[in-house]
């Protein structure tokens, strides 16, 4: 097939970067357009105990099965299919069961951390960096993370001021440099969103 363009899309926690993700995915044509989640490859530990697994820090590099999304994102680029993994936020634990995807013409990985991984950065060719202020993302990560993961206030709090917010100042700001473009607010950013799906699509129409 022709070249797969793969685009990456990061920066902080609920910042709005999954939205844009998805917006671009949804309105781009999804059968031109596959959409990997850096989420889905947290590594996973199935011999430590839940309450420790519950005090990790997982807003590092280091978190991440990085030889794995790598691995998946070369085979995508070359034609082929690989079989991403599914991970429980409520257990901090990677699921038994994948989902097989085949390759497209645009590839969009999203994750706090696309930049600041410099193996995953070099196989991107167009970076996004969504900039939102602490505030915003906060109310949007407490709410979030109580509604959909099953999290109390306290717990959210607690890992926000001892992991997310410094590991957000020493990884997560400073990889705004490599990006080709600031989207403020990423998906809530209609205006933004709209010139980059029309960008998308004429790719895919000059590539193909």
């Amino acid at each position: 097939m022709s070249k797969v363009f793969v685009i990456g899309i990061a920066g902080g926690t609920a910042s709005g970067k999954t939205t844009l993700a998805e917006n671009l995915f949804t309105q781009s044509e999804c059968d031109t357009t596959l959409l990997l989640r850096l989420d889905n490859y947290y590594r996973d530990f199935p011999d430590m105990p839940l309450e420790q697994r519950q005090k990790l820090n997982y807003d590092t590099p280091e978190s991440f099965d990085v030889p794995l999304i790598v691995k998946h994102l070369k085979a995508l680029k070359a034609g082929k299919e690989v079989e991403i993994p599914s991970y429980d936020f409520s257990f901090h634990r990677r699921k038994e069961e994948t989902v097989k995807v085949k390759t497209t013409p645009v590839i969009i990985v999203e994750g706090i951390m696309v930049f600041a991984i410099k193996e995953i950065r070099d196989l991107l060719d167009f970076k996004i960096f969504v900039d939102t202020p602490a505030d915003v993302r906060l109310l949007r990560r407490i709410q979030r993370d109580i509604n959909e993961r099953g999290r109390t206030l306290s717990s959210v709090a607690n890992q926000y001021l001892s992991t997310v917010r410094p590991m957000h100042d020493l990884y997560v700001e400073p990889s705004k440099v490599y990006a080709n473009i600031i989207i403020p607010e990423g998906g809530y950013n209609k205006e933004a969103t709209d010139l980059l799906v029309a960008r998308i699509r004429q790719m895919v129409e000059e590539n193909h």
